[in-house]
């Protein structure tokens, strides 16, 4: 595959994005990624055998820090990333989605944490945004100990998986994503990196992560199987009530009003009786582009940010910087 030319030793992150017939999607996840500041990085775009204008798109950019994995069949999200990180050249890893975003000192504040603590692995916060990139929702971290505890029985990563940076060596270590969990994947890696140590955090919403009807969380019944897979791997027990509530959510982006309503009782069931209180309110009109009150000092952070990739949405060269004028380079 051919490769970025350099005189110097790899870059400090490189970050893996696989795509597939998102190209509206990726172009702004793209200026998202590039505008990162401080930082020295890569960006290997898996494309997994797109049939749109994703090419085109990416080679709009016209940035060699860019390189571009190409399937002449897909492989999957899980195969993606995979490749994608065994291609890397930097110290550090960062995977996003084609469909999420990032605040331009995702990287360089992630970084700093880790150095500070010498941790391998760091997370931040996030807002969950709607299709025209409004903030619908808030999510808080918890801190490093609490998220290792809480990750043997639900995702406690905000963002999902656009939001954690590891060490290339220790997710060598740790092992490659799980090629039967194109759903959870994120989740059950997290789970054996907070076997290796605790992480380091950035408590500010540093990850846009979009809602809309082609996420793959969509699938409810994938959901559960995956769930079940991950208790046996790791011989733990789900937060069920949790999850419930993600189904719960999932139905309500496809209209299925009665479907949500059932998996919200089974949730009030096992415990979760404050969230499901807060998911009828969003079911009775709180929708919107302004969150809950208790939300919107969060939201503030985030919102700056946001609103500069709106503007820039006229062109993929917008929110570029240090951009070369070559093009990516492709295999």
């Amino acid at each position: 595959m051919a490769t970025l030319s350099r005189d110097r030793p790899g870059p400090d992150v490189s970050v893996v994005l696989p795509t597939r017939n998102r190209y509206a999607l990726l172009s702004q996840t793209l200026r998202s990624v590039l505008w990162q500041r401080e930082v020295d990085f890569e960006v290997i775009v898996v494309d997994d055998a797109s049939t749109d204008q994703t090419l085109e798109t990416i080679h709009a950019f016209a940035d060699a820090r860019i390189r571009v994995m190409r399937h002449d069949v897909p492989i999957g999200g899980a195969a993606s990333r995979n490749r994608g990180a065994a291609a890397a050249k930097g110290r550090w890893l960062a995977f996003i989605d084609d469909d999420d975003l990032w605040a331009p000192d995702k990287l360089m504040l992630q970084l700093r944490a880790a150095e500070l603590l010498d941790r391998d692995w760091v997370y931040s916060g996030a807002v969950i945004i709607n299709a025209a990139t409004q903030i619908t929702r808030a999510q808080f971290p918890l801190p490093p100990d609490m998220t290792v505890t809480a990750l043997r029985h639900y995702d406690a990563v905000p963002g999902g998986g656009s939001n954690v940076i590891v060490r290339r060596a220790t997710w060598q270590r740790t092992g490659a994503f799980g090629m039967r969990l194109p759903v959870l994947w994120d989740w059950e890696l997290y789970i054996r990196l907070a076997k290796h140590g605790l992480p380091a955090w950035v408590p500010q919403p540093l990850v846009a992560r979009r809602l809309h009807p082609s996420n793959l969380s969509l699938d409810v019944g994938e959901i559960v199987r995956e769930t079940r897979m991950i208790e046996a791997l790791h011989d733990t027990k789900a937060d069920w009530g949790r999850m419930r509530r993600w189904m719960a959510h999932s139905c309500l982006r496809v209209g299925r009003r009665w479907q949500a309503a059932r998996q919200l009782a089974m949730a009030a069931v096992h415990g979760e009786l404050p969230g499901v209180a807060d998911d009828v309110w969003i079911m009775l009109g709180g929708r919107g582009r302004h969150p809950r009150p208790r939300y919107a000092p969060w939201a503030a952070v985030a919102e700056p940010w946001l609103e500069e990739l709106r503007r820039s949405a006229a062109g993929p060269g917008a929110a570029r910087t240090n951009a070369s004028e070559h093009p990516a380079s492709v295999a």
